[in-house]
């Protein structure tokens, strides 16, 4: 026979099993089910965000070592979420405004507003602008850059980057994975300036993806 206090006990462990046991069945039976691409996908996204954080913390060149040592904590992202990532191809203005972009210190920029790549979210079509610019040293490069509904709230308050290099070939699909939207350098310190989105470039829905804020 067992004790009042063994008996009490018994019952105490197997109560805590049986709810530990739903809230699993419960987190499981609700998670979107991913298919094994999907699965290397999230994998292969964790270690880049690994690889960044890397970078972040110890390389001398980042943006916490290089002016001025600035206190570093893992960065902060959004689960990773492959209804996050589409294909475009790119659809090339056919008048180039030439527009002016501030930077975060005030400074004005002179960029190209080359083009747009485009997606499709809940029935509706969105675009991201694909700005031309030019770097101190007279080479093109090409810049995404954009805000959302987390923008100031989940995510950094002057929006987030996105990489993008031209490809010469009109028919080429890009990918777009806001998985890998990440904040520019003036997300964690002030010694940077960096390019503010414009109205245009405003996302009507909550990019769930890619980095959140840094500094709460």
């Amino acid at each position: 026979m067992f004790s009042k206090h063994q008996t009490c006990s018994f019952f105490n462990t197997a109560k805590f099993l049986l709810s530990f046991t739903l809230l699993v069945f419960f987190v499981f039976s609700c998670s979107k089910p991913y298919t094994e691409e999907e699965l290397e996908y999230i994998a292969n996204i964790s270690r880049h965000r690994e690889d960044v954080n890397n970078f972040m913390k110890d390389n001398p060149d980042s943006p916490f070592n290089f002016k001025g040592i600035v206190e570093f904590h893992p960065l902060k992202y959004f689960d990773v979420d492959p209804d996050f990532l589409f294909y475009s191809r790119l659809f090339e203005n056919d008048l180039k405004d030439t527009v002016t972009i501030f930077g975060t210190k005030g400074e004005a920029r002179i960029a190209i507003r080359y083009g747009y790549l485009q997606f499709p979210n809940e029935g509706i079509d969105y675009k991201l602008n694909i700005y031309e610019n030019n770097s101190k040293s007279g080479d093109i490069y090409y810049s995404i850059w954009f805000t959302d509904k987390t923008t100031n709230n989940e995510s950094y308050g002057v929006g987030r980057y996105l990489n993008f290099e031209k490809v010469d070939d009109p028919e080429h699909i890009y990918k777009i994975d806001f998985n890998l939207a990440y904040n520019p350098y003036c997300a964690y310190t002030k010694n940077y300036s960096c390019a503010i989105p414009t109205k245009e470039d405003y996302l009507d829905l909550a990019v769930k993806a890619g980095e959140k804020k840094f500094h709460d």
